[in-house]
């Protein structure tokens, strides 16, 4: 198995979870946060919608300055924010190629202008993106349940789902 096979099979995996979870996220509280240091309810979904389209981002440039203009989803319902989410697993999907596995020893970078956060392998910040993916859909996790929403299972059923 090739690394591009390998990460479309991730991708596919997390990519329904990550569909069923953002499902859940209730319209009116986007302002929800847990705790004051927190994202927002619409900070983190529109985030975690955003996620898949790096895998694309990381495989067609070279870099990702902050100082530059970058195009978050924008959300202001849970359809806007499905449609967001579906346009960036698209995305990194259709990234997802063949020709792509050359590419992955490439390095990637993280900038603020000038200042570098890190330099990776394209592979390693792929990695990093499933993971970012998993890592945020905790947190939403959180914020539902926090908010007495019914939690999908991601890995197996959860404590709301009735798997007896």
């Amino acid at each position: 198995m090739t690394f591009i096979e390998f990460f479309k099979q991730q991708f596919a995996e997390e990519g329904a979870t990550t569909r069923k979870m953002l499902s859940r996220v209730p319209e009116g509280k986007w302002d929800y946060k847990p705790h004051e240091k927190s994202m927002s309810m619409k900070q983190l979904t529109e985030h975690l919608a955003d996620l898949p389209s790096w895998v694309s981002l990381v495989i067609k440039t070279n870099e990702l300055d902050f100082e530059k203009p970058y195009p978050n989803p924008v959300v202001n319902t849970t359809k806007d924010l499905m449609e967001a989410f579906e346009k960036s697993y698209n995305d990194g999907l259709a990234a997802l190629t063949p020709e792509a596995e050359k590419l992955l020893g490439g390095p990637w970078t993280l900038r603020s202008g000038a200042k570098i956060f890190s330099t990776d392998s394209k592979i390693d910040v792929i990695r990093m993106a499933l993971s970012q993916q998993i890592h945020h859909r905790a947190q939403l996790g959180v914020y539902l349940r926090l908010l007495n929403i019914p939690i999908p299972g991601s890995y197996g059923p959860s404590a709301d789902e009735n798997f007896m």
